[in-house]
Order: C-alpha cells, then structure tokens, then sequence
C-alpha cells in the first residue's frame, strides 16, 4: 500500500479512525472491495462506513442480502481471484452462520492449494455488551477464531489500533478478523497518526510498564485496566505493567514472556467468559514455558459463564471493572 501523503495527527474517534482506514485502503489499493449488510447507503449501523460508497461508488462500496454465507463465500472466490474484499459483519454472533467459509475456507486456501492460492481477505465485525443487547449480540468469541490455523485474529482497543490493525489485516496474503468493539465506537477520542507506514508485524504494545506484576489484555479490557492500573499505583503501591495484546493470532508470546520474567506474576483480564477463553491458552502457556519465573501461580479475570443479561445493572455486575481487576491484582501481589 502506497503512503502517498504525508503523516498527519489528528483527533478522531475510534470509528472514525476504522472510516479513515477504509478509505485510504479503497484509494490507494483498487483491488479492495468493501461490502455487507447496509455498509454502503445507510453507511453501517453504527455509521463506520459513512459516505464511503459516495466517494467509491457503488461498484467498490455496496450492500448486500442478509446472508453471512453469500458474503463471506463471495469474498473467498473474490480472494482468489486476486481481489482484496473487506467484509463487514454486522455482529460477530452472526459470524457463526458462516463458521464453514471462515474455518474450512478462507483458512484453508493456502495449504490445500500448496502455496498456489492465497485468501486476502478481511472480515470486519464488532462484540462486546451494551446496556440492552440481548444475548445472541453480546458475546466475545474471540478464542473460537483464535482456535483456526490460518485465520489472524486481532482486537483493537485504541484509536490508533482501530486504523493501524485494520490496515494491517488489508495488506496481508492471509484472511484477517479484525474484532471492534461497539461500545468504543463513538465514545474513544484520541490522537491517531493517519497515512503512516503499513504495519507489517503482529506484535503487541507494553502501554504501561511496571515492576510488581504484569497485566495483559485486549480490546475494551485495556481502558479498565490502564484505570485499575492508576488506582494500584496510588492507593497500594503496586507498578503494574500492561500489556495491551493487539493480536491474539498470532500472539505476541516473547513480549509476554519477557515482561513476565521481569515481574514474575501475571494477571490475564478479558471480557470473554472465562472457561475456554484465550486467557486460558496464555495461562498454560506461560506456566509451561516460564514457571520458573513465575512468583505465583497465574491468575485470570473475566465474566463468568453465562449469557449476557440485557439490564445494564446486571452486566456491571458480572464483567469485569477497575474495581475487579484492583482485588485481583492485590492479591496476586499479596
């Protein structure tokens, strides 16, 4: 992907910074294609793609029927054939429907073609629980995707992340699900450098560096954490390291690893219920590979294993917040 302007910083909010991306995608690589459900007219349901089918026209930007099936197999073909689809799907719930494109397709291209075939395709979706969302449109499947060879799987929790990973994903030979989160949307505001180089590497991002113990996260997690950090710092006297995961395939297990042996604890928070979540794979992973730097045994935080209710009292109740995180973490350090 060209960098035919110079770097620019601006203030955007997280959707717009996911816009902004799309748009320099579909401007500077013509074999992007950008479609799903009201994606084009309506400009998305959460208004992501907004003018972007008036600036690309209706041959680059549209809508399509309500078939998860139809849009992600098209995409596979379209892959293929040299074309570069971003799809959107509206929930990542409804990405279930599609389970045999995503899984035994789109990951498959490149090993049952032996090299021949490459499947660049990216799947644009959103989870995470709003205040009303019902239970099939709350839920964090991340590990599930995680679980696929083949398939990159990425979360951003910034502004910056939102409009560095989804470029990211674009730009490489392999299928990527780029995994917003709704409730960051239209209420994270930050800087964001726009038109600087593709990143090219999976790797994730010590936003806080400390001492006592180690955080790791991803997605709308990261925010909670940096405030539970502060508190932890302030009112106990503990330096928490965070590590802001970006990536969960592949995952960045040297920088975990390292932060680990420094602090010697390790404290895994995300939103995801917490029986099969990814936080589980890092968990074993970490004590196989570096127990003899661990302190104390690792501990993990997320929402317990049920659906998510719909009151906004009771999902404040069940998914983790700073004050979760500040108990956790001091027991940890003890």
């Amino acid at each position: 992907m060209q960098n035919e302007q110079a770097t620019s910083t601006l203030a955007l909010s997280y959707a717009k910074a996911i816009n902004a991306a799309l748009s320099r995608a579909l401007t500077h690589m013509p074999e992007t294609l950008l479609f799903g459900e009201d994606v084009a007219k309506p400009g998305g349901v959460f208004g992501v793609t907004k003018d972007l089918q008036k600036e690309f026209g209706s041959a680059r930007v549209f809508d399509t029927p309500i078939s998860e099936t139809a849009m992600l197999g098209t995409a596979v073909g379209a892959a293929m054939c040299g074309m570069r689809p971003i799809v959107e799907i509206m929930w990542i719930d409804f990405s279930l429907v599609a389970m045999d494109q995503i899984a035994n397709q789109a990951a498959n291209v490149r090993y049952v073609s032996a090299g021949k075939l490459q499947a660049p395709m990216t799947i644009r979706t959103q989870q995470g629980a709003l205040p009303g969302s019902c239970a099939q449109h709350s839920q964090n499947l991340e590990a599930m995707f995680a679980h696929v060879p083949g398939l990159r799987v990425g979360l951003p929790a910034t502004v910056q992340d939102a409009y560095d990973m989804l470029l990211t994903g674009i730009a490489c030979n392999d299928p990527s699900l780029i995994i917003e989160n709704r409730g960051l949307y239209h209420t994270l505001t930050e800087p964001v450098t726009l038109n600087g180089p593709v990143q090219s590497s999976f790797d994730a991002h010590i936003t806080r560096s400390g001492r006592d113990l180690t955080i790791v996260t991803w997605g709308s997690m990261l925010h909670r954490v940096h405030e539970a950090a502060q508190t932890l710092h302030a009112e106990h006297g503990i330096d928490a390291e965070v590590i802001n995961a970006r990536w969960i395939a592949p995952f960045d297990w040297p920088t975990l690893q390292q932060s680990v042996h420094k602090t010697g604890r390790l404290l895994i928070v995300h939103e995801a219920n917490l029986t099969g979540g990814f936080g589980a794979e890092i968990a074993a992973r970490i004590h196989a590979e570096s127990f003899g730097a661990l302190k104390k045994p690792v501990a993990r935080l997320a929402t317990p294993d049920i659906r998510i209710p719909a009151a906004p009292h009771l999902q404040t109740a069940v998914i983790p917040c700073a004050r979760n995180i500040i108990q956790k973490a001091r027991e940890l350090v003890g």
